[in-house]
């Protein structure tokens, strides 16, 4: 592959989120948020599938043979039907401070339980009202208890390859800031917080992100078109480009996890000089990544 982007599919999705490797089938998984659909890619033949959700969907994890999902009211487990429909089925409700507010970014711990957060639908606003949920065994007893909040917009959730460390942004352009914390494996409890990256000192707003076998954090850069790779220490390591000014969230894939796979947003306006905003791409990064953990604790 070449070290410049390369266009996987030109589907124009309004905003591109959350890809998801899955080495069993040598396929990618991402979801198109606003448009409600989970969308798949096949790296053998090329093939491209989508299923249309009854809510938006923000962030998905592998469950069994279906999904585990953050959307509007909730997390939900999901699978895909032959008709293009996703089934769902509430796992736990979330009492939003808001009542125009959905998941955002999310992913699984190193131990399976399935973490999002949640945000204003009116980002612009900038309501500090988004919180993080976490899903384990003990979730469905009713609404979630947020486990961190006073956000805008809470992204770039990754975890250290051992586990003990999670990330977290806030990618509102008043915060645009992403944290370290120690991470108990044991409970899932995140504690000492402390600044990792000031965004305000690089190009874009931080959004999804990913880690790779070394330890490093890997940052789209949204607003910049760059993918930032971040040293375990903070130091800025490299930065990938790719044609689009809104990437928004990177997965490593393919047979050797060895290949960046990177979704965007699709913004209205004038796209002359983007015109292939809100596909998805691929990056040569020059790291191998780590296969996701699949939500295994419901």
């Amino acid at each position: 592959m070449a070290s410049e982007a390369e266009l996987i599919a030109d589907l124009r999705c309004a905003t591109g989120e959350s890809p998801v490797w899955v080495a069993a089938e040598q396929a990618l998984y991402w979801v198109d948020i606003p448009n409600r659909e989970l969308l798949r890619w096949s790296a053998t033949d090329g093939q491209l599938s989508r299923w249309q959700g009854e809510q938006m969907l923000a962030c998905i994890a592998r469950h069994g043979d279906g999904w585990v999902a953050g959307m509007e009211s909730g997390f939900f487990a999901l699978q895909t039907g032959p008709d293009g429909r996703l089934d769902s089925r509430p796992l736990a409700t979330i009492d939003h401070q808001l009542p125009a507010m959905r998941m955002n970014d999310g992913r699984c711990d190193r131990q399976g339980r399935f973490w999002a957060g949640s945000m204003a639908l009116d980002m612009a606003a900038g309501h500090p009202v988004g919180a993080l949920y976490r899903l384990d065994d003990q979730a469905a007893r009713g609404p979630l208890v947020p486990q961190l909040d006073g956000f805008i917009v809470p992204n770039g959730l990754a975890f250290s390859p051992d586990g003990r460390t999670m990330y977290l942004s806030d990618s509102h352009p008043g915060v645009q800031k992403i944290w370290a914390f120690d991470y108990d494996t044991d409970s899932g409890t995140p504690s000492r917080r402390r600044l990792f990256v000031d965004m305000l000192e690089y190009p874009g707003r931080p959004d999804g992100a990913a880690v790779d076998a070394e330890g490093c954090y890997w940052i789209c850069g949204n607003d910049a078109g760059l993918i930032h790779r971040f040293t375990p220490d903070g130091r800025l390591d490299r930065s990938l480009a790719v044609p689009v000014k809104k990437p928004t969230m990177c997965a490593f894939g393919g047979p050797r996890l060895d290949t960046l796979y990177v979704t965007s947003i699709r913004p209205g306006g004038d796209l002359a000089d983007q015109p292939l905003a809100g596909g998805l791409f691929a990056l040569n990064p020059g790291v191998t990544g780590i296969e996701e953990p699949a939500f295994t604790r419901n």
